[in-house]
């Protein structure tokens, strides 16, 4: 099983989120960023929204660099 990962970094904004979730399975890694997105940054937790973030999943884990190539 590879792991998955969502990076705020990759997703301007303007607070400079620099957290980046990662897990062995798709459900765990979205409950994580939909408790992160509502609380942190106000989104509301709907089906469409849970079906936006799981197409931003990407496999493996995310980088120690700054995926863009620059400082948050």
């Amino acid at each position: 099983m590879t792991r998955k990962y969502i990076d705020c970094r990759e997703f301007p904004s303007d607070m400079n989120c620099s957290v980046a979730l990662s897990a062995d399975t798709e459900q765990e890694l979205l409950d994580a960023a939909v408790q992160h997105a509502v609380t942190v940054h106000k989104h509301q937790d709907t089906p469409e929204f849970r079906q936006q973030l799981r197409q931003m999943f990407k496999e493996g884990t995310p980088p120690a660099e700054h995926p863009l190539g620059h400082e948050a």
